[in-house]
């Protein structure tokens, strides 16, 4: 699976920025794509997740609430909505396909795949 992450931007807090992931590619062995991402200095951390299939979600404690992840199978696009943007969800955001559906680990082996990342600036 080949996936081309974009969107990315410059937005003032409280503003909202959707995030587009392209897959190419895919096979039914990954079925699960996921939305990770990554501030300076820090560790990789999970954003949210949804099924190719029946399309159901998971959202980190942080973005609940906030963020939406919506996939659209004949466009074979995964999207991150976010709203009321925040400085600390600054950061560079990353999709994943994989064959795990949860909040797991960047490092997780489920994972097969990964875009090449788009920065996410939230100015206060």
């Amino acid at each position: 699976v080949q996936l081309q992450a974009s969107g990315g931007g410059l937005v003032q807090a409280g503003g909202s920025l959707r995030l587009s992931c392209a897959a190419s590619g895919r096979t039914f062995r990954s079925n699960v794509m996921d939305w990770f991402r990554q501030a300076p200095g820090k560790e990789r951390d999970f954003v949210a997740a949804i099924t190719w299939s029946g399309g159901s979600t998971i959202y980190a404690d942080s973005v609940k609430g906030r963020f939406t992840i919506s996939r659209d199978k004949n466009k074979n696009t995964v999207y991150l909505q976010m709203n009321s943007l925040k400085p600390e969800d600054t950061a560079v955001y990353y999709c994943a396909a994989g064959r795990s559906f949860g909040r797991i680990e960047a490092k997780s082996t489920e994972l097969d795949s990964w875009g090449q990342g788009t920065l996410v600036t939230v100015s206060s």
